[in-house]
């Protein structure tokens, strides 16, 4: 009988609450295909970072179990205060507490159950989705292939019924602490309203309204950010968001008090009372939906600033098919040629050196006047630290100027299909990073470059992609004629080559354990010892000033190095995406369970309404217009926060990376992505409201 009745409860609440059970179902779906990924042997093999990726989904996962855990926590809890008082009834008619609390469970956990279950199918689909943008991304094929890894499978199930039975075991001891005094008025309870001090919270949304603006004004003129300083304004931001709310539900009820002449027009009146009575009751979980929006918001828009850095920037930093650096400038790369021609399908090699003449005015420069080093590199007076300079403890440069004969430069634009240049023979020119050269504009005026009939004059900046990432210098290059390269002495070698098809897969590795078999010679042609020859190698080794994403290799094979970086790119965009999904169906989830719980209390209403002469048309109308007021107000205040922090990030991510895209336009499609899912959700709540009103 019991069960019987368990089971009927679970039919009829699964009809009442079916976006609570959609949202677990996706969210099974979404931890069974993004587990599959962290248990996946092919790419544990694939990738020598494969270790991110565990890192990043154990992290999104911990994340989404605190919210999982809430959200059930919460429906469990909003369910049994819907049906307290049939469970007092039922006390009333002879059952015992412990029978009852053991009938709620069963049901949840039935409930729970269908929808792991539902999640589980819909996970294998979407497993394959998944694995194939994934395979995309990287460049690889990929073959449609169930992969039901039993780990994958165990960590999805024991995440899921490990918040359940938490929340269930709660809700226990809330049964053994109720009575049916209480189990009958709590719902009564529940719709209490307690008024205090309305006039003085009211001032509280001026105030956090001024708050968001200073918020905005200090994210965008604030320089000393570390991480004390940004816990504090994500903190102050929070607590802002509750005060709004707070703020708006005492302005909201002062404004009906007061009855203002604008509440009597047209459906004003009925539709405030509807929202101030929700938004009075739920202000603090209005606020941490639109914390949960917010975050779902950035997450997102973060997302898509890595994947337009992948799908623009890496083919731009590594145009040559292959790059051997070595920081013996007299190597001959014999080693290196000769496992190419057993490995790879070579059309053509170019050895070439690096210079230098004794100058480190271009690094100086740099280390100075780039906002990336702020005053690291400055005394107290302004003028440059030398010393510190001099010690090179990041790197980012080489110790002295890199310079290139024009001969080999025109070569190496040839291989990877630019044009050639002239050069006088008493000029220079500069080749850098165009993200580099946007920030520092021409200063070609405060350097002085030595030819050997005396300083060379300036002719022209050039910012193509040209592997400037500790190969062909670092950030930049001195192009001198092949005169002028004469005077100056070999700093480091490199290797060029150009491939006929794609690289082998693992030839990268390959070059690099042939490294690591090596000797290191001294210039007396003696063996080095490995401290001796590391440094050496410091001194003519740099990695430029990338930041964000930063990929210093000594032998970079290009269709082995891509793959790499978009596989280490994916670890960070598709978590950020999955914690800003399950984070938004969660906070959807809530808005439509509660609109849709209150519809029969609302049904009474809008019968009044179509009694004084509405018709069926016009009601819908209002309950439109009602759900639009519920809904709109935290996506509003989510979008104006994160709007302004994705703006700033955006930006920030542009300046270090070097992308031109405007740093609104993230946010724009990560809005646009966002609004989809929500307008789903609204249309499900609206299509059901109707429904239950209607009936």
């Amino acid at each position: 009988m019991m069960f019987k009745l368990a089971v009927q409860n679970v039919r009829r609440s699964a009809r009442d609450y079916l976006v609570y059970f959609f949202t677990m179902a996706v969210v099974t779906a979404l931890m069974f295909s993004f587990n599959t990924l962290l248990f996946s042997r092919d790419l544990l093999n694939m990738f020598e970072t494969a270790g991110i990726m565990e890192v990043m989904i154990g992290l999104a996962t911990f994340f989404i179990l605190l919210i999982i855990a809430w959200l059930i926590n919460y429906m469990v809890r909003f369910i049994l205060e819907k049906r307290s008082r049939e469970f007092g009834i039922y006390l009333l008619i002879g059952f015992k507490k412990k029978e009852i609390a053991k009938l709620y469970i069963r049901e949840n956990l039935i409930l729970g159950a269908g929808a792991f279950a539902a999640g589980l199918v819909f996970g294998i689909l979407l497993q394959q989705i998944l694995m194939s943008v994934f395979y995309a991304m990287v460049q690889m094929d990929y073959h449609l292939h169930l992969e039901f890894n039993k780990n994958s499978l165990l960590m999805t199930f024991s995440c899921y019924f490990f918040c359940y039975l938490l929340a269930l075991f709660r809700c226990k001891r809330r049964f053994k602490k109720m009575n049916i005094h209480d189990l009958m008025d709590s719902q009564k309870k529940n719709e209490e309203i307690k008024e205090s001090h309305e006039r003085g919270k009211r001032v509280l949304l001026p105030v956090s309204l001024v708050f968001f603006v200073i918020f905005g004004l200090f994210l965008f003129c604030y320089k000393n950010w570390d991480t004390g300083v940004l816990v504090l304004f994500l903190v102050g931001l929070v607590l802002v968001i509750y005060l709004f709310y707070t703020g708006v539900s005492a302005w909201i009820f002062c404004y009906l008090r007061e009855r203002r002449d604008g509440m009597y027009r047209g459906n004003t009146l009925f539709l405030l009372r509807q929202f101030s009575a929700k938004i009075r009751t739920m202000s603090f979980t209005m606020g941490s939906l639109t914390a949960l929006f917010t975050l779902a918001l950035l997450g997102s828009a973060v997302a898509f600033m890595f994947n337009h850095f992948q799908s623009e920037i890496l083919k731009d930093k590594y145009p040559f098919d292959l790059q051997i650096n070595s920081c013996d400038p007299e190597d001959d790369f014999r080693r290196e040629m000769e496992l190419l021609e057993k490995e790879a399908d070579v059309e053509e090699y170019y050895r070439y050196c690096i210079y230098e003449n004794g100058t480190n005015q271009m690094n100086t420069w740099l280390y100075t006047h780039l906002r990336l080093f702020g005053r690291e590199y400055l005394k107290e007076d302004n003028t440059p630290d030398f010393e510190k300079i001099k010690e090179n403890g990041d790197m980012t440069y080489c110790d002295l100027d890199t310079y290139m004969c024009l001969s080999d430069y025109n070569h190496l634009r040839k291989m990877i299909g630019l044009s050639e240049i002239t050069l006088e023979e008493n000029a220079y020119a500069i080749h850098m990073k165009e993200r580099v050269f946007l920030e520092t504009g021409d200063f070609s005026g405060e350097l002085s470059i030595q030819g050997g009939d005396g300083e060379l004059s300036f002719a022209g900046y050039y910012t193509e992609g040209f592997s400037q990432d500790g190969h062909n210098g670092g950030d930049y290059l001195i192009i001198v004629p092949d005169a002028a390269i004469k005077e100056m002495r070999p700093y480091y070698a490199e290797l060029a080559a150009d491939l006929k098809g794609e690289a082998p897969s693992g030839l990268n590795d390959k070059l690099d354990d042939l490294e690591s078999e090596g000797y290191k010679y001294n210039n007396q042609g003696q063996v080095m010892t490995e401290e001796a020859a590391e440094e050496e190698e410091l001194g003519n080794f740099c990695c430029g000033s990338d930041t964000i994403v930063v990929y210093a290799m000594k032998n970079i094979v290009r269709d082995n190095a891509i793959p790499e970086i978009k596989y280490m790119l994916f670890a960070i965009v598709f978590p950020l995406f999955y914690v800003g999904l399950v984070f938004l169906c969660v906070a959807l989830t809530v808005l439509s369970v509660q609109q849709l719980s209150d519809s029969a209390k609302y049904k009474f209403r809008y019968q009044v309404l179509s009694q004084i002469g509405y018709s069926r048309g016009e009601i819908s109308g209002i309950i439109l217009k009602q759900l639009l007021w519920y809904y709109g107000c935290p996506l509003l205040a989510a979008l104006a926060i994160s709007g302004v922090i994705a703006v700033y990030t955006g930006g920030k991510f542009n300046f270090y990376t070097g992308i031109k895209t405007p740093g609104f336009m993230y946010f724009l499609i990560s809005s646009l992505f966002f609004m989809g899912i929500y307008s789903l959700y609204f249309i499900l709540t609206y299509i059901g409201f109707k429904r239950n009103v209607e009936k």
